[in-house]
């Protein structure tokens, strides 16, 4: 099969790696891709949301298969531009429609779907831009923590914590009469906080069926010991200890289910990853939110640990033939540490050189990162999520920071503690 995967961050690096694997692989194309895509892929200079390219491309080089990897287009519609086109209709894809894309592009609709659905999730409200202050009114009825979180798309980034009404207050202000996160705080969610144990899990579903992909924990605060702002993910692991069969069961009977049919229930066609952002309070599931594709850099540590041909899985997914799949999972740890520019997510430099790749054990998929005349530079704000494998967690961790510690580049940072938190847990 010709495959073509959009998207140029780590995830898409794994998915690009996962799939060379494969003996249905015949041609892998990547768009735009990275300096790691290229490793393993034939690069495409094609933004991920210009449709027109994307399907001429597609048409030119026979592609029998399209993933898409971020959640811009899916938001904004790529499955809804090939299936209204009469020679790209036919083509398989893995990703929802603009419809099915709702449940990560509006949280205000993900949280109304939860509600609808009978989904555990924390209460909420949604104000707009001109009810600032009927929003700043509303907080001083709540126990801080406060979390406040933009509808829209804000690259992992548009969801604050609050730990006094005054910092709530601050941060209404930012998000919908300063417009903080741009059209994505429009509007703004006012939800409770709850107090337990993150941790994500991925389905798989041909809008019938699905698969449960291994779980993992995502760490998105950029200092050690989750301090500091909001990141696009600092690291993962995968299995989380803590996500017990009891706890898994759960999850699927209260949350996978109800999902799953809600979305056949309101007539939205769904092929593709769902993203389900979970809290572990006293042993209960809850949904912080979805997102409508694979997360990143959670993909990294979950790919190294699914047995399965991916392109058979995917290929089955796009067919809507899941209903007899099963997943075969490795019992092995696996850790992600993500390694970032100096001043991410603030602002940082580009353009840096890169070196201590060639020293590593473990696995390293880049994210921010092009190449030049033999050499790889930086070109984002996470740059790198190396990835380790091993026995036991401890054993993971150690395989995956021997790594990190031989690559460098000016300003290169990193947490310190990925996974720490749960060695105790085992």
């Amino acid at each position: 099969m010709n495959i073509l995967i959009i998207g140029n961050g780590g995830r898409e690096h794994a998915f690009a790696w996962k799939i060379k694997q494969s003996p249905l692989c015949t041609n892998l194309f990547v768009a735009p891709g990275n300096a790691g895509t290229a490793l393993v892929a034939n690069n495409i200079a094609i933004a991920v949301d210009d449709f027109h390219h994307l399907g001429a491309f597609c048409l030119g080089q026979k592609i029998d298969l399209v993933l898409v990897g971020p959640e811009v287009p899916l938001v904004k519609g790529i499955r809804d531009y090939f299936e209204a086109d009469a020679q790209l209709k036919n083509i398989l894809m893995v990703g929802p429609g603009k419809k099915g894309a709702q449940l990560e592009g509006s949280k205000d609709f993900s949280k109304q779907f939860m509600l609808r659905h009978n989904v555990p999730t924390a209460k909420a409200k949604t104000f707009l831009a001109n009810e600032t202050k009927e929003a700043q009114k509303y907080v001083e009825g709540f126990q801080p923590p406060i979390v406040l979180k933009a509808d829209g798309l804000a690259a992992g980034k548009g969801v604050v914590i609050a730990n006094s009404i005054v910092e709530a207050k601050t941060a209404i202000q930012e998000m919908l009469a300063e417009k903080k996160f741009g059209e994505a705080s429009a509007k703004v969610l006012i939800e409770e906080f709850l107090d337990g144990i993150e941790l994500s899990v991925f389905v798989l579903t041909d809008g019938t069926s699905y698969v449960i992909l291994p779980e993992a924990k995502d760490y998105k605060r950029i200092g050690d010991n989750d301090s500091g702002p909001n990141t696009g993910g600092m690291g993962s692991v995968s299995p989380v200890p803590f996500a017990d069969t009891a706890f898994m069961k759960k999850v699927e009977d209260r949350i996978i289910k109800p999902t799953v049919e809600g979305l056949k229930k309101e007539g939205i066609p769904y092929r593709g990853f769902i993203f389900i952002g979970l809290m572990k309070v006293k042993d209960e599931p809850y949904v912080i939110e979805y997102n409508a594709r694979m997360g990143d850099p959670e993909t990294q540590s979950v790919l190294l640990r699914l047995k399965n041909d991916l392109v058979e899985l995917l290929v089955t997914c796009a067919k809507e033939e899941l209903k007899n799949y099963s997943i075969e999972i490795d019992p092995a740890y696996a850790v992600s540490v993500v390694m970032t520019a100096g001043g991410y997510p603030e602002k940082y430099n580009k353009g840096d050189v890169i070196s201590g790749l060639e020293n590593t054990s473990s696995h390293v998929f880049h994210a921010g990162t092009k190449s030049a005349n033999g050499k790889n530079f930086t070109d984002g704000g996470r740059v790198l999520a190396v990835t380790g494998k091993g026995r036991d967690l401890k054993t993971a961790i150690s395989n995956c920071y021997d790594s990190v510690k031989k690559i460098s580049w000016k300003d290169s940072y990193y947490r310190k503690d990925i996974g720490q938190d749960l060695l105790d847990l085992q």
